[in-house]
């Protein structure tokens, strides 16, 4: 083993960490249990093979399936948390 294989380690550690750590974060923020009630507008998180992410528009739930709240497309991400939308501050 060389010198620098430790070092990468520790940073592919550390980086793996910090994943965990954002996605049990942004877990966190998103406090819906179960399934919203049908039709009503809701924020987010997704999750891929990249990490997590929360859509930028409003979604609902109805009939087993997420869809866009204003188109009423249905979703092509995997849904790990829902949340009621949040006020947003002015600035």
């Amino acid at each position: 083993m060389r010198a620098g294989d430790n070092m990468r380690r520790g940073r592919a550690a550390q980086t793996g960490n910090f994943a965990m750590a954002t996605r049990e974060r942004r877990l966190a923020e998103f406090d819906g249990a179960g399934a919203p009630p049908p039709g009503t507008p809701v924020q987010v998180l997704c999750e891929d093979q990249s990490g997590t992410y929360q859509l930028p528009f409003a979604c609902s739930y109805a009939d087993g399936q997420w869809r866009n709240h204003q188109s009423g497309g249905a979703l092509e991400a995997t849904v790990i948390a829902w949340r009621l939308p949040r006020l947003q501050s002015a600035k």
